[in-house]
């Protein structure tokens, strides 16, 4: 037999050379750049001189070799350039893999062992997860690595890549097996090609444990894959498979992934995009010092970045833009635009004026965005009613204002308390029937605010929560208002319902704001109540507040305000919260070696849902976070991971849902799942389809621990169905049966949650593998009417 190690060298006639290549059309590469054309290729395998002879041996008898042994179950505003594709179908094929070398079927010396690796090659890749390993687990007494590459090979050469998966899953539990560098990076390869990007990257990682640096190929192909999801994490694992690449392997990647990955971080809205410049930069230097040619567009985004960070690195900008001109690019009205806003940024009105003169002197179309820079220009430096100037202009030239124009010039007399213009803008926005109504509305109730015009901010906040999503900033201001107002009873009532709020929450600054209305009222008894509150949740307390509680205590005769000695200790809420949001899939790590443990919160940042829901949780476990991740007033600026500080009170949780790292389903699970634990696994894992279906997501799921869940659900009265899609097992509610779970579940929902989850229901399977195959043999208790 020849060997099947990725060193030795048999004939070529033997050889299989992993050529990549796609297996479907993809789109166009980033931009219009001039990367050379790769031409389609086919994959370079032999072709199979598999001969298969007739089986006598059915099915049935190969299974019934090894029914007394255990069954084994198998391990669980628009961006830049928004019209553009991420990747080149080409760029699948950008570079080759090890050469896996396996012997032809007819060398083999035995009959009956050809015969039945034969059958194995045509049958099993009909079969679904537990038949398949059943059928595997039958041919324990006699198959051999090299037997089992052989068919992981064949599933290959067919394009069954996910039989190829099983294949290679089942020897890797075998005592046999021995790491074989070129099958893995075959396998992963091809599984990236088909988007199976959390597969190809537990092979990716499995090289690296073993040592070993994975190939170019393997980079290249899930650095696209990641690309390729639409929703998720995509862009941000991409980054880290790209830096992985050039880091830990020394690769020099080709220009077209490069430019695929540039084009990705440019692809957002400015806002959310610059957080994107850091890694865009090192893109950008990779490039350049591997002397690859850098297109104008890559100029052009890296300025535009720029233009949208806080502080402005002028020098910068400024070298950029002679590169840039260097290179003989010349500058578009899209790179002046983002000239323009790193000048207003900085109020510098001469620079700002002189590009856009250039702008009017290239004869094109204007874009609004010019007009909104030059507003923000004159606003920075004083010259306020210059910006309504500018956009009244703006609507002479007949260009239509848009949402960031009507946005910017609200705001900007606001802030010049401009009141009946600002309400007159106002009036004109809301009328034109445009959305994101809220940012405008905050700037015309600050305004009221600083005015004392109490009763006008509070029609103002009437109006807004009759067209737009209240939220904490928004309770807030009116709650400041009230307590200005001297109407504490009425603010009392705003306080109570945004605690009582999910989507809204309190947090210092409000509590504080509490705090003074209560003192400012004379009412020491519930002054020390949210006293009591803020100590719990380590809430800052102001310190005038804080003297003046203390001299209210006093002359009530009662001891002086003390620090109150808080016992860290998760309340009841805490911990049901804390459960569905572990078996929809959050994290806990440990913080040493048998020390305390840290819980991480990652919510996605492409989601609606999760935006709302990471607002929520950071403050129900304000308290437990650490003090960077406390350090944030404003819900807008609060990240989509956070973490808890390291303490043992976690470690019952990381014993029950974690064993040696990997995710799994606590034996008494069945017992902890009441209502609000159902709640917050809905809101973390879960969707509601347009069907009215509602499906949960099991996150560390093996069918045991699924079907106590299952059991205890109906028990519940609320009969459920189970699949497995990759990894995860999805428990789904049909009909009826997901009405009656709704109305389980309601009382704990965020308030306007299910319409946000409704709406993201069409990709359920949040960037993780859409497998294609599904075990619908397990666990279906009560789902068949």
């Amino acid at each position: 037999m020849a060997s099947t190690s990725y060193c030795a060298t048999p004939s070529p006639s033997l050889r299989c050379s992993a050529i990549l290549f796609p297996t479907s059309a993809s789109a166009s590469p980033f931009l219009p750049f001039a990367v050379p054309p790769l031409f389609p290729r086919r994959l370079a395998i032999s072709t199979p001189r598999i001969r298969i002879p007739k089986v006598a041996s059915a099915l049935e008898s190969l299974v019934q070799e090894s029914d007394d042994e255990d069954e084994e179950d198998e391990e669980d505003g628009a961006g830049m350039f928004k019209e553009e594709a991420w990747a080149a179908a080409d760029e699948r094929d950008a570079v080759r893999s090890p050469e896996l070398d396996v012997p032809e079927l007819e060398e083999l010396p035995e009959q009956w062992r050809r015969s039945r690796i034969a059958w194995l090659c045509k049958e099993l890749p009909a079969y679904k997860h537990s038949t398949f390993t059943r059928i595997l687990n039958a041919q324990r007494k006699w198959i051999t690595q090299e037997d089992a590459t052989y068919i992981a090979v064949h599933c290959l050469r067919i394009r069954n890549n996910d039989a190829a998966y099983r294949v290679f899953s089942w020897m890797e539990r075998q005592h046999w097996y021995r790491f074989n560098f070129a099958l893995v990076t075959r396998v992963a390869d091809f599984l990236g090609r088909e988007g199976k990007v959390e597969k190809c990257r537990e092979m990716l990682e499995a090289m690296v444990k073993q040592g070993r640096v994975p190939a170019e190929s393997t980079f290249h192909i899930l650095t696209i894959a990641y690309l390729s999801t639409p929703q998720g994490r995509g862009l941000e694992h991409a980054c880290t498979i790209y830096n992985q690449m050039i880091q830990m392997g020394g690769y020099k990647p080709r220009l077209s992934l490069h430019n695929s990955l540039f084009r990705a971080l440019v692809s957002k809205t400015g806002g959310a995009a610059k957080h994107n410049l850091r890694q865009a930069e090192f893109v950008y230097h990779n490039i350049v010092t591997t002397n690859l040619e850098v297109h104008k567009e890559v100029y052009a985004g890296l300025i535009w970045l720029h233009s949208y960070q806080d502080v402005i690195d002028r020098e910068r900008i400024a070298a950029l833009r002679k590169e840039m001109k260097r290179a003989g690019f010349g500058e578009s009205v899209d790179v002046l635009v983002s000239v323009m806003r790193a000048f207003s940024k900085e109020g510098r009105v001469q620079e700002t004026e002189a590009t856009w003169r250039e702008i009017l002197q290239r004869g094109s179309e204007i874009p609004a965005q010019a007009y909104v820079c030059r507003m923000e220009a004159y606003a920075r430096s004083g010259e306020r009613m210059k910006s309504l100037d500018i956009f009244r202009e703006m609507k002479r030239q007949s260009i239509p204002p848009n949402v960031a124009t009507y946005h910017k010039i609200i705001e900007i007399m606001a802030n010049a308390k401009e009141v009946d213009v600002a309400e007159q803008l106002m009036d004109e926005f809301a009328e034109s029937n445009m959305k994101h109504l809220m940012p405008a509305f905050l700037s015309l109730m600050y305004m009221y605010l600083d005015l004392d015009m109490h009763e006008k901010l509070e029609l103002a906040f009437s109006k807004c929560l009759a067209r737009c999503r209240p939220n904490r900033i928004l309770y807030t201001i009116y709650l400041e208002s009230l307590v200005r107002a001297g109407n504490v009873e009425k603010a009392e009532e705003v306080f109570d319902e945004m605690h009582k709020k999910g989507t809204i929450g309190t947090n210092t600054k409000s509590c504080n704001i509490m705090l003074r209305g209560y003192i400012s009222a004379e009412d020491y008894k519930k002054a020390e109540k949210v006293y009591d509150m803020m100590c719990k949740k380590k809430y800052d307390v102001n310190e005038e507040s804080l003297e003046k509680l203390e001299t209210g205590l006093r002359l009530g005769k009662k001891l002086a305000v003390k620090p109150i000695p808080v016992s860290m200790k998760l309340d009841q809420e805490q911990r049901e919260i804390l459960i569905g949001l572990l078996l929809g899939g959050t994290q806990i790590e440990s913080h040493a070696q048998r020390g305390p443990h840290i819980v991480n919160f990652k919510f996605q940042e492409d989601s609606d849902a999760h935006s709302v829901l990471r607002v929520h949780i950071h403050e129900r476990f304000f308290e437990w976070l650490t003090p960077a991740s406390r350090s944030f007033d404003d819900e807008s600026k609060i990240p989509y991971e956070f973490s808890t500080i390291p303490h043992l009170h976690f470690g019952f949780f990381a014993d029950q849902f974690f064993l040696k790292g990997q995710p799994v389903l606590p034996k008494l699970v069945h017992r902890w799942l009441s209502p609000r634990v159902l709640a917050y696994w809905f809101m973390f894992g879960g969707f509601k389809l347009k069907s009215g279906d509602i499906v949960l997501k099991v996150s560390g799921g093996s069918s045991e621990g699924v079907e106590r869940i299952v059991n205890s659900l109906h028990a519940q009265s609320l009969p459920s169905k189970v699949k497995r899609k990759g990894q995860f097992f999805w428990i789904g509610f049909q009909g009826s049966n997901a009405d009656s779970f709704w109305k389980t579940i309601e009382p704990y929902v965020l308030d306007g949650f299910l319409s946000l989850k409704t709406q993201e229901s069409s990709n359920t399977g949040s960037g993780e593998d859409q497998d294609t195959d599904s075990d619908d043999d397990i666990h279906r208790s009560g789902s068949e009417e």
